[in-house]
């Protein structure tokens, strides 16, 4: 079934910006079957960190996020970019392979010592999850772990992430070499 998963995933030369190659997820969740299969697996790993709160980051994390929270009978945290969320928010500088941004959420979403995974789409630099880990570190969370559909190991993202945080947990269901 990976390699299926794996043969889903599109690459898109030169996107967002020339040099790039987008790894486009999108045919993933367009099959039921291999869909299911992969939030069935990443909530599997998940549910082993006993976590209370599912985080999704902006905005293909969401794909993954929602379904895994309601899989393992958890609300959902929301990590946005700047500006997108209504109430009271707290914030952190979020660099990125493409932009500086910042990612907010909102300064009520976690409880201080509430147990919480994380879930994005993919990992590239490892500096979006970096990110997301300070932010609910800031909001006093404690990140029992981060998962991901896809990580893009030649960019070495698992390791810096583990450089920042060498305490949280990372799963990653596909790895692309190159």
């Amino acid at each position: 079934m990976l390699d299926k998963i794996r043969s889903k995933i599109c690459e898109v030369k030169d996107f967002p910006k020339p040099g790039i190659g987008f790894k486009d997820i999108t045919p993933v969740v367009q099959d039921a079957a291999t869909y299911k299969y992969v939030i069935d697996r990443l909530a599997a790993w998940g549910k082993k960190k006993k976590p209370q709160l599912i985080a999704g980051i902006e905005s293909r994390g969401f794909l993954f996020a929602a379904p895994i929270a309601h899989k393992l009978g958890l609300g959902m945290s929301i990590i946005r970019k700047k500006g997108k969320l209504p109430r009271k928010t707290v914030s952190v500088r979020a660099p990125n392979e493409y932009a500086v941004e910042h990612f907010e959420m909102h300064a009520d979403s976690i409880q201080p010592g509430e147990r919480v995974l994380i879930i994005d789409d993919l990992i590239a630099t490892g500096s979006s999850s970096v990110s997301a880990i300070d932010l609910v570190n800031k909001l006093e969370g404690k990140v029992v772990g981060f998962a991901a559909l896809v990580e893009l190991s030649f960019l070495k993202g698992v390791e810096n992430i583990k450089k920042a945080h060498p305490e949280v947990d990372i799963f990653a269901l596909i790895k692309f070499e190159e």
